[in-house]
């Protein structure tokens, strides 16, 4: 018996053999590469053969692999934003073939970039949400828009969205904090008119986050309000997250250099199942950094995951979170002895031990596509921003102290010490329809769509200051002057900056009103195509509500309403260059809430502006290298600036009429596969047109540079004994700026240099940064010459990344 059973056990083991040999030996193996038209890789493609179950998708270096049955198939692989190939095969028991795809990219397939992580991965930005609401080409977009990719801020080394900007034409810094100029108008965090995912938000204003959740900063210039609702005529920042992809791949990096500065940053992506229905992703960053400024560090924790859930063709849904936490001082800026720019040494900082800054942040969106026929489809998606800031400072009080007879003293300044807490919320959102249709030859893409969002500074923000003097008498009996605050010695600054005794000062009760406003708006828009011809033709109708003395017997509606057309034109000149013209009105309210500002005064009219642009975009390089270029003419009304008043330095008037005009240049993308280049200058002339006061009739708007411009490359090695290795060299110009528009004080104009060194072998990538390599002396902007923002020093930062 037990032989009996030993032979059958044999029997069955010599089956199981034979049937696996046989299933073995009666197939092939298919593999290769999927790349784009310049060489680079792409991951994500999916690869099928047609008549089977199976297929697979390439991995993070564009490879793939599949086996199959002996037989003939016709390959096929497609990516979304490219055309598809096919290829016919024949597979032989035992065989190993190779087949490499080149994708040609496909302008009537676009990405969804709010859904599906973007595969591009180059500085090059093909496709844009940002100006339509719908996907469009960046070259058929009627208005100049920016780009920055995570690419370039990886290569440049840039963590913060300020330091973006330098690669955009007519952008650049007002402050190092969460403020920027755009063609001559200013707008910051708190302005609420900054977009996220293409929704409003707002920050904290004083620090920026890490950027390592961001895919791309872009800029669409100009006023937005047709689409977004109020927001500064100069254009509108908005920050892409990235989403998660269909493919595995997950990233490590870490960074250390000058000013004691270490990060660590992760990005780990992919499917959560077999099927790749739910995708996600998670970008973790930390960061304790000191500064070239005195008493200055931070210190940050990024936490934001993204789930992508495609529950069929038609239908998908996306989470994305992101939670900032902050720790770190408030900067307010160099000050300098009266008139004398180089007097004080760039590293100064107001700031004493006893200071600190502490902030959180999260935004959490969900939002959903579905396509209910090929023509057809609804979107809808809402975004909830929470702002909690607990904050001691000693600052300035914007003026040079008085002895105690009450004469200036221009080698003090006088001090004043805030604490304050307070929360803030807001939320947005946002539903349209897009349907395509067709007129004869004429092609239509019409979207309608509402909007609403709310922002509320709720009961409980609470202020307390102390500044200013007292009055007392001296030994002799004569009155004399006390500050409440001692005042900074510019001359021995150590002994201002150390731990100060907060019980000795007298302290008052700042006003932190609550604040609430909302706005509904409902927009139509055509697209139009017909031959060679497209037109871009929108309205918007917004009403605004601000509720004055909120949360107080008094309380009371402040209504506005705007009405807001669009007008755009793209001519098809040539296959590779597009003319474009634009007409387009916007409009912002100016009342406590918008302006974040309860010390402003007002009431204030709106802001009511109008933008004329022409220009032309190009691609060249089979579609690798896009070129913009840009002539406009912005006319606003009722602008606000400082009022220049010592007993408030908030104080804000409105001046009348303003106009920036100018011309802009971007070119960025690759060469060569293996060279890219960015390249940017813009002429702006932003100035008063109109005021009450005749002598400011033709000053220039504050921190808005008559010329700026900027240049980046990189060229890595393809091949040979030296392959892996990269050099990237750039520079960076911006022009003279006044600080304000009584023009009497200004900074200079500056040139960088900047250059890196990459050497990248099998998935580990060492990279070094060396910026402002001259170490030039330069300021990015400021207010007066007690409150300037110097850039900073020759610095450098090594990151060592895996891939994996």
């Amino acid at each position: 018996m037990h032989h009996l059973s030993t032979n059958l056990f044999r029997i069955i083991l010599f089956v199981l053999l034979l049937g696996a040999t046989t299933a073995f030996a009666q197939s092939g193996k298919v593999a290769g590469t999927i790349k784009n038209a310049a060489g680079e890789s792409l991951p994500g493609a999916s690869v099928m053969a047609e008549g089977t179950t199976g297929g697979t998708v390439s991995d993070a270096d564009g490879h793939y692999e599949l086996s199959l049955a002996p037989g003939q198939y016709r390959l096929s692989t497609s990516m979304v934003g490219y055309t598809p190939q096919v290829k016919n095969v024949t597979v032989t028991d035992g065989s190993s073939q190779t087949f490499d795809f080149e994708l040609a990219e496909n302008d009537n397939v676009l990405q969804q970039v709010e859904i599906i992580g973007r595969k591009e991965q180059s500085y090059k930005n093909s496709q844009t949400f940002i100006g339509s609401k719908t996907e469009l080409a960046a070259k058929d977009l009627p208005q100049s828009a920016a780009f920055v990719t995570k690419e370039l801020i990886a290569d440049q080394g840039l963590m913060r969205v300020g330091e973006t900007v330098k690669n955009m034409s007519g952008v650049s810094q007002f402050t190092t904090y969460d403020d920027i100029t755009i063609r001559g108008y200013r707008i910051n965090g708190q302005s609420n008119t900054q977009l996220l995912n293409g929704m409003r938000t707002s920050s904290g204003f004083w620090k920026q986050p890490l950027a390592n959740y961001l895919e791309r900063v872009e800029v669409l210039k100009g006023p937005s309000s047709a689409l977004f609702g109020n927001a500064t005529p100069g254009g509108v920042v908005n920050r892409v997250t990235k989403k998660p992809l269909d493919y595995q791949r997950n990233s490590l990096d870490f960074s250390f250099g000058s000013f004691n500065t270490f990060r660590a940053l992760g990005d780990f992506t992919g499917p959560v199942n077999d099927g790749g229905k739910l995708l996600y992703r998670i970008n973790l960053g930390y960061e304790d950094a000191n500064s070239f400024r005195d008493l200055q560090f931070d210190k940050n924790i990024v936490i934001a995951p993204s789930l992508s859930f495609l529950a069929s063709e038609k239908t998908r849904l996306n989470l994305d979170i992101i939670y900032n936490q902050s720790d770190s001082r408030l900067d307010r800026g160099q000050a300098t002895m009266q008139n004398d720019l180089y007097s004080t040494p760039t590293s100064l900082a107001l700031s004493s031990a006893n200071d600190f800054l502490k902030e959180n942040t999260y935004n959490i969106s969900v939002s959903l596509n579905h396509q209910f026929t090929e023509r057809l489809s609804f979107n809808v998606a809402y975004l909830k921003t929470g702002y909690n800031e607990d904050l001691l400072e000693h600052r300035s009080a914007n003026a040079y102290a008085r002895d105690e007879q009450g004469q200036a003293m221009t080698d003090h300044i006088a001090m004043q010490v805030f604490q304050r807490k307070r929360r803030r919320y807001s939320d947005n959102l946002s539903a349209f329809l897009n349907y395509t249709a067709h007129t004869g030859a004429i092609e239509h893409k019409i979207l309608l769509g509402h909007d609403y969002a709310q922002d509320e500074l709720p009961p409980g923000a609470s202020q307390i200051t102390a500044g200013g003097y007292l009055n007392r008498v001296d030994a002799e009996g004569n009155a004399i002057l006390v500050p409440n605050v001692p005042h900074f010695d510019l001359q021995n600054p150590l002994a201002s900056q150390g731990l100060k005794d907060m019980t000795k000062y007298t302290y008052v009760t700042a006003a932190q009103a609550p604040t609430f406003y909302n706005l509904h708006g409902t927009y139509a828009q055509d697209l139009i195509k017909y031959g060679k011809f497209q037109a871009l033709l929108g309205v918007r109708y917004e009403r605004y509500i601000d509720k004055v003395g909120y949360r107080t017997s008094d309380e009371k509606n402040v209504r506005q309403n705007a009405f807001l057309p669009r007008v755009g034109l793209v001519y098809a000149l040539l296959p590779q260059i597009n003319l474009y013209g634009t007409y387009v009105e916007g409009y912002n309210p100016q009342t406590a809430s918008s302006i974040s500002n309860p010390n402003a005064g007002g009431p204030f009219d709106p802001l009511t502006s109008k933008m004329y642009e022409v220009g032309a975009k190009s691609e060249w390089f089979e579609k690798q290298l896009s070129m913009t270029v840009a002539v406009y003419q912005i006319e606003q009304q009722g602008t606000l600036l400082n009022a220049n008043d010592p007993g408030n330095p908030e104080l804000l008037r409105q001046i009348g009429e303003d106009r920036s005009r100018g011309i802009e240049l971007d070119i960025l993308g690759h060469i060569l596969p293996h060279w890219s280049i960015l390249t940017t200058y813009s002429y702006n002339d932003a100035s008063i047109t109109e005021s009450f006061n005749e002598a400011e009739v033709g000053r220039q708007m504050p921190n808005a540079p008559h010329h700026q411009g900027s240049f980046w490359t990189r060229y890595s090695i393809p091949r040979g004994d030296f392959t892996g290795l990269g050099f990237g060299i750039g520079t960076n110009y911006v022009g003279r700026r006044v600080l304000s528009i009584n023009a009497q004080q200004s900074i200079p104009d500056y040139v960088l240099v900047d250059a890196a060194l990459y050497y990248t072998v099998n998935k580990v990538k060492i990279q070094c940064n060396f910026n402002n390599i001259f170490d030039k002396t330069y300021w990015v902007g400021g207010y007066d010459y007690i409150r300037l923002f110097p850039g900073k020093p020759h610095n450098f930062l090594v990151t060592l990344g895996y891939t994996f």
